[in-house]
């Protein structure tokens, strides 16, 4: 395969424009611009370098170190280039021995009060102050100390005279960087990125004149203790070693870098994953990245040292009962013993009494060979995934009301829109990287309507302030959504163009008499949702009559009884206001885990094969059954609910679950133990001894993102390349795992042998059987670095925004949303709602994140409650308090606050000594079978510590466990 050429990504020294055409000179030579671009990019358009330092093409043009200056003829003096824009006929000499002279002087001056310490610097030879150096021929520093006293400096910690005030030590409290202040040359590029593309504004310079420094906080803050979010954009902006990764301090300077893709969130960045010889060095987000744009966050930029973690198993395991200690194998013995099992488990229970389920932190490759596992070699269609029980009611409300079970737009849209709806969804915490570009947005004038119980950082933060928040009571989103409606309706606030041209007319008017109802109006609502009637009514107003109107949602919309209504309530928001098909609108789901989207495409659903096609379909079976030499089950199958449930009952005995932990991830954990316990034959296929891997009989080690190929697809409906930075410590891929499980099934059945020897095979075959996937080839995808589904014959470099003249199912279908309140219900036993989330230093169950240093920013889970509830049950911060359900009972720490309403109480679930799901319940969305993980009636009360669960769950972990000494 052609190997992947990186395109261009030098530093043009400051941003892009757009506009019309302008023609100047520079050095003898003319170059075209957009208008608005800066003389020094210009230069850099035309490849004539302009020495800088406090310039960068990701931040605005500052013009503080004058190293940039140029001559322009009809101008007087010497102007910086970096903050000087173009203009027609303008002529520019860029290496006049004036300037030089100039530039030679400045220089001089920012070495005066450098330490030379280049051969021993963790930045020699990735130091942008080195290289100007060089570019502008210094070769000697006049300034010298004056007799008899020190030259003043900032990098001697002591000179003659005794203690140097102005020199400050390093910091090295963050644990993934460090800030040396005697090699800070007060740029502001660090104090700019976080400004401008992080959104945060942790950093300042305080001081004047020589005194200047930067600072992250106050007097008493260092970087930990500070606002930083760790996201890693000041150090990417640092051009010296003032800002410096930990690992180029301890590895040295890369010397090669591989592009992929982060295998953390939804967002999907890439990354220059930058190496020496075969070790990993660090993380560097890819400017060419489409869906980060350059831009990162804690866990993709710094934690992934997972990967090296000692808890991490390189070696198969299996074990007859769940009571034994492990044992380690072979990969023949351990495949064999394992496919035994499953056969075994056939021939006696029936051909459907095992299944699979598919991950979405694997590749897309990987997921459909796993469902194709199900389908071509266990001859069931028992597959499902952890995307069914985040957003499969985005696909079955999407695809009811738009025809495409995807969101609309691709994440650079958010720089058209004027007015952002966010409901159900956190994403500073949750998407950190489409967060800060959202808030760049905001900072430019756009308006932000929150709808969400909790106050969270985008109701207002540094810089930022939403018009509206919206704190609805959980379990009430259709109420509030169709009461949006209402006042659109009856206002005529709605876009009666757009509904003729691109709806079903006759669908409208059936729905408008429905939501004009009185019934749905903010008043008549206003003590079910405890949403204050004039708020909701002023913000339809405002996503009406605003402008582009962008709506982005999370799981706090799908996780709920009534996550599909819920989204076609939403649908129906768009296609009222007429937001649908340009750019700065559209309907947005945030997938939570890095391939959501790529298992719900690739078919993980029983019901679905790969492309949203149902497996009743006799023509759509053709396809597979054609490609794969078997016929495939007509008849759906199980669900995790379904095969648990079965499980129990007797009649599912045997699961390969791969890259996911229900153990931890699942609603109603006492039930899921159960039946995990029921199985004879349960497979997983992970990096570490998971919650799952408790009640497993064979164990099979997976590789990490990093250490192979393949795709995924972001929450844009973007395909991602994934590129193996290094060998695989386990020995395979995932994809040949599952492969070589299919062909040790298959052995002595007369089926035929699977055969990929590369991912692009199976990406291959995907295209041929996927009509979304047609156009999608590893070659294509090298070409142009990614592109968003469908990509086929009709939109061949893919389709960024969805629905632009009609619907993927013709006309737009309004969806009559009837609330229905959820069967989990408040009482005097249980008086409080629950409800789940994440944090920004966490990710999902946290096997991952947890094996890195991010637990320095949450080494628990912890129970928000507001403090007149906290007070009610004599609780302080800090308390252990039991949270106890219907369902069962744990126990965390109490964390008192008002981001919580009364009646409120959140926590999160990426601890498993806290298993926060023992106490949510099986109750589900009407459609989909989506836990409803955001409404748990619950009572908080005083505890002394762990519950009696969870000590007599931890016990049952560790005699899990245990492994055999190899020798044994």
């Amino acid at each position: 395969m052609k190997d992947f050429i990186i395109p261009d990504d030098r530093d043009m020294g400051t941003p892009a424009r757009e506009g019309a055409p302008v023609t100047l000179t520079i050095d003898g030579f003319d170059v075209t611009v957009p208008e608005g671009t800066s003389v020094m990019r210009a230069a850099a358009e035309a490849g004539i370098s302009v020495p800088k330092l406090c310039a960068t093409d990701s931040v605005e043009a500052f013009g503080s170190c004058r190293l940039c200056v140029v001559e322009i003829e009809g101008r007087r003096g010497t102007p910086s280039s970096c903050t000087t824009p173009v203009a027609p006929g303008m002529v520019v000499h860029t290496g006049s021995s004036k300037v030089r002279k100039i530039r030679r002087g400045v220089m001089e001056l920012y070495i005066s009060d450098h330490p030379l310490d280049c051969l021993t610097c963790s930045a020699n030879g990735d130091c942008e102050l080195q290289d100007m150096a060089g570019a502008v021929g210094l070769r000697d520093v006049r300034y010298t100390a004056p007799e008899g006293a020190p030259l003043d400096n900032h990098f001697e910690a002591r000179d003659t005279s005794g203690e140097n005030h102005r020199y400050l030590p390093k910091d090295e409290s963050n644990p993934y960087f460090t800030y040396d202040p005697s090699k800070c040359i007060v740029c502001s590029r660090c104090v700019r990125a976080c400004e401008e593309v992080q959104g945060t504004f942790a950093l300042t310079i305080e001081g004047r004149g020589f005194d200047s420094r930067v600072s992250a906080g106050n007097i008493f803050d260092d970087f930990l203790s500070s606002d930083c979010v760790s996201c890693g954009a000041c150090v990417q902006a640092c051009p010296t070693a003032t800002l410096q990764e930990k690992s180029v301090i301890e590895l040295g300077t890369p010397e090669r870098s591989v592009v992929t893709t982060c295998a953390y969130c939804g967002v999907g960045c890439s990354f220059k994953a930058e190496m020496q010889g075969d070790t990993l060095v660090r993380m560097v987000p890819w400017k060419n990245g489409k869906a980060n744009r350059g831009h990162s966050c804690v866990k993709g930029r710094f934690a992934y040292g997972y990967a090296h973690h000692q808890d991490r198993i390189l070696n198969p395991m299996i074990r007859d009962r769940i009571t034994d200690p492990w044992r380690e194998v072979s990969w023949d013995e351990a495949l064999s013993f394992a496919a035994t099992r499953l056969r075994a488990l056939q021939e006696k229970h029936g051909q459907k009494s095992i299944g699979v389920i598919t991950s979405s932190r694997c590749t897309n490759e990987e997921t459909y060979l796993v469902q194709k596992l199900t389908r071509a070699v266990f001859m069931n269609n028992n597959t499902d995934t952890c995307a069914r029980v985040c957003h499969s009611p985005t696909g079955y409300g999407l695809g009811q009301t738009f025809g495409t079970s995807a969101g609309t737009q691709d994440f650079d849209s958010v720089e058209k829109t004027d007015v952002v709806i966010v409901i159900g969804a956190n994403p500073t915490d949750g998407h950190p990287v489409f967060a800060s570009r959202l808030k760049k947005r905001l900072r430019a004038g756009a308006k932000l309507i929150v709808i969400d119980p909790r106050r969270i950082d985008l109701v207002k933060s540094a810089h930022v302030e939403a018009a509206h928040h919206l704190p609805l009571r959980p379990g009430t989103n259709v109420a509030v959504v169709t009461a949006l409606a209402h006042v659109i309706v009856t206002e005529k606030l709605y876009d009666e163009e757009f509904i003729r041209t691109r709806c079903d007319w006759d669908e409208f008017q059936a729905y408008a008499e429905f939501v004009a109802d009185p019934r749905h109006s903010p008043e008549a609502t206003e003590e079910l949702t405890r949403v204050p009637a004039a708020d909701l009514r002023a913000a339809a107003r405002l996503f009406a009559t605003g402008g582009n109107g962008a709506i982005y949602y999370g799981l706090g919309v799908t996780e709920h009884s009534q996550g599909s209504t819920t989204v076609m309530g939403i649908a129906n928001l768009a296609m009222l206001t007429g937001n649908i098909g340009r750019p700065g609108v559209g309907v947005n789901p945030l997938r939570g885990q890095n391939n959501v989207q790529g298992s719900c495409d690739m078919g993980s659903f029983p019901h679905e094969l790969p492309g949203y096609r149902h497996v009743k379909l006799p023509e759509v079976r053709k396809i597979f059954e054609d490609a794969w030499g078997v016929t495939i089950d007509p008849e759906p199958g199980l669900r995790i609910p379904n095969m648990l449930d079965a499980a129990v009952d007797g009649t599912f005995k045997g699961l390969y679950c791969q890259g996911e932990d229900i153990l931890q991830s699942d609603p109603d954990t006492k039930h899921v133990a159960a039946g995990l316990a029921a199985m004879e034959c349960v497979i997983v296929h992970d990096l570490f001894l998971n919650e799952t891997a408790n009640y497993a009989h064979v164990f099979l080690p997976g590789s990490t993102f990093l250490e192979k190929d393949g795709t995924f697809t972001n929450a844009e409906r973007r395909i991602n390349r994934v590129r193996k930075v290094m060998a695989p410590l386990n020995g395979y891929a995932d994809w040949e795992i599952t492969q070589m499980l299919a062909n040790a099934m298959l052995k002595g059945s007369g089926g035929a042998n699977w055969t990929y020897t590369h991912p692009s095979q199976i990406m291959d075959e995907i295209a041929a059987t996927t009509p979304s996937f047609a156009g999608v080839t590893y070659g294509m995808l090298d070409e142009k670095g990614s592109v968003q589904w469908p990509c086929n014959e009709d939109h061949p470099d893919g389709t960024p925004l969805m629905h632009v003249d009609e619907f993927m199912r013709g006309k737009g279908r309004f969806i009559v949303t009837e609330y229905v309140a959820t069967d989990e219900k408040t009482g005097p036993r249980f008086p409080l709602l629950l409800t789940t989330g994440r944090v920004l230093s966490q990710y999902n169950v946290g096997a991952q994140t947890r094996r890195t240093a991010n637990s320095v920013w949450h080494g628990e889970d912890v129970l928000e409650i507001h403090p007149h509830d906290a007070e009610n049950r004599g609780l302080n911060e800090g308390d252990w308090v039991k949270l106890a359900s219907r369902s069962g009972e744990t126990a965390l720490r109490a964390h008192v606050t008002e981001r919580v309403a009364p009646g409120v109480v959140y926590t999160t679930f990426h601890h498993p000594d806290t298993q926060a799901n023992v106490v949510t319940t099986d109750f589900s969305d009407w459609a989909t079978n989506c836990p409803e993980y955001k409404v748990t009636a619950v009572q908080v009360s005083a505890s002394n510590g762990p519950s009696e669960w969870q000590e007599d769950y931890a016990a049952q972990a560790e005699m899990a466990r245990r492994i055999l000494p190899a020798a044994e």
